[in-house]
C-alpha cells in the first residue's frame, strides 16, 4: 500500500482534526484527568496513572481514575512519592480493582512507579535519559516496568501496539493543543510519536484505505503514523483527532 493519502481524504482528515481537537474533546476522555490537577509533576503523574487504566469501557474506567484522584486529594505526585497509596492497596489483596488489575497488581505497579521517582525524580527525567524519540520512549517505559514484574499493567515490550503508552506520549509531547500538555516537548520531537492504535482505530483506518490489515501491532501503528505524516507532516498525531472525528461521523 502506498504511504500516501488521496487529496479528498486528506482534506477530510484535516477538517476533522480542526473540528475535534478542542477543549470539548476532554469530556469523557481520560485526558480530562490531567487537566484536573496543578503543577507539572502532578500532571505528569496523574496522566500516567490515568493512561494505564484507560482500557475497556469509558463508563467503567473513568470512575476508577476519578477514585484514585479523590484518594490522592488532588496531589497524585506526592501521594505516590510518600507511599500514601498503601492505605488503599496491599500487595496481598487479590480483590478486583478494575478488570485484569487486582489490588495487589495495582500496588506492585504503584510501588514500581514510586521507586522510579525516587531514583530519577520523574518519569520524564527517566525517559530523557533513555530515549530521544517517541518509539524509544515507549520502549524505555515498557522495559522499566517489565523489569519490575508489572507487565500486566504496562506492556512488557513493543511487540504489541502499546496503545495506552503511545496515548500517554501524545499527551506529554504534543504542544499548542487544548488537549495535550506538551510537558516533554523539549526532549521528544512530536514528529517521532507513534499513533495510539486499537481495533477501533484500525477499523477506521481500513475503511479509509490507510491500512490494509486489521492487526493492531506496533508495526501497523508505525505504518499508520507514517501515512498520517503525509497529511500532517509537522505533527502526525494530529491524525488521532482526525480519526476520532471520522469515527464520530461514521456512527451518526
Amino acid at each position: 500500500m502506498s504511504a500516501t493519502v488521496d487529496p479528498a481524504t486528506a482534506r477530510m482528515l484535516r477538517d476533522y482534526a480542526a473540528k475535534y481537537e478542542t477543549e470539548d474533546f476532554l469530556v469523557g476522555d481520560p485526558s480530562y484527568w490531567m487537566h484536573q490537577v496543578e503543577g507539572v509533576e502532578n500532571q505528569e503523574a496523574m496522566a500516567f496513572v490515568a493512561s494505564v487504566l484507560s482500557y475497556g469501557s469509558r463508563k467503567q474506567f473513568m470512575p476508577k481514575i476519578g477514585q484514585l484522584l479523590e484518594w490522592s486529594g488532588g496531589a497524585m505526585d506526592s501521594w505516590l512519592r510518600s507511599g500514601e497509596y498503601l492505605s488503599r492497596f496491599s500487595i496481598d489483596d487479590t480483590g478486583c480493582y478494575y478488570r485484569l488489575y487486582d489490588y495487589g497488581c495495582m500496588c506492585r505497579f504503584l510501588d514500581a512507579y514510586r521507586r522510579l521517582m525516587e531514583r530519577y525524580g520523574t518519569l520524564g527525567e527517566y525517559v530523557k535519559l533513555h530515549a530521544s524519540d517517541g518509539f524509544h520512549a515507549v520502549e524505555s517505559i515498557s522495559t522499566y516496568f517489565s523489569s519490575c514484574g508489572v507487565s500486566v499493567v504496562v506492556p512488557k515490550d513493543v511487540s504489541s501496539a502499546c496503545k495506552r503508552l503511545c496515548m500517554f506520549l501524545r499527551w506529554m509531547v504534543r504542544d499548542n493543543s487544548p488537549v495535550d500538555l506538551g510537558l516533554w516537548r523539549t526532549f521528544i520531537d512530536k514528529r517521532t510519536l507513534i499513533m495510539p492504535l486499537d481495533t477501533h482505530v484500525v477499523g477506521q483506518s481500513v475503511r479509509l484505505g490507510l491500512l490494509s490489515s486489521r492487526a493492531a501491532t506496533m508495526s501497523a501503528a508505525r505504518r499508520l503514523t507514517a501515512i498520517l505524516g503525509t497529511v500532517f507532516p509537522d505533527d502526525p498525531l494530529r491524525g488521532d483527532f482526525a480519526l476520532f472525528g471520522y469515527g464520530v461521523m461514521e456512527e451518526k
